[in-house]
């Protein structure tokens, strides 16, 4: 399985240099469209997403991860981003209710 970045040059830039694939986007909704494109490829095993593009649509993001569970679907910092804490309790209870 693939693994494959989303998000701005920076982000995706630093994941290619480790051999990873990339995908640029400039913005959250151009990047929900791709996302919905790898979750059919049966290759891709993990989406990295940056925060700052995955911030503005996190809860269409959820809304994915409660009907597919792989890819797995995960948000990481950006380069000079801030690390947020997340509630993944509190995550897994927002995607119940969606399921």
């Amino acid at each position: 399985m693939r693994i494959v970045a989303v998000g701005k040059r920076s982000f995706v830039v630093g994941f290619r240099l480790a051999g990873v694939t990339g995908v640029e986007v400039k913005t959250s909704e151009e990047a929900l469209k791709e996302i919905t494109k790898m979750m059919q490829n049966k290759e891709v095993g993990l989406i990295l997403v940056s925060d700052d593009i995955g911030k503005p649509i996190r809860n269409k993001l959820t809304a994915i991860r409660t009907k597919q569970a792989v890819p797995l679907l995960y948000e990481i910092p950006a380069p000079g981003g801030t690390l947020e804490k997340i509630e993944y309790r509190d995550l897994l209870k927002s995607m119940l209710k969606m399921a």
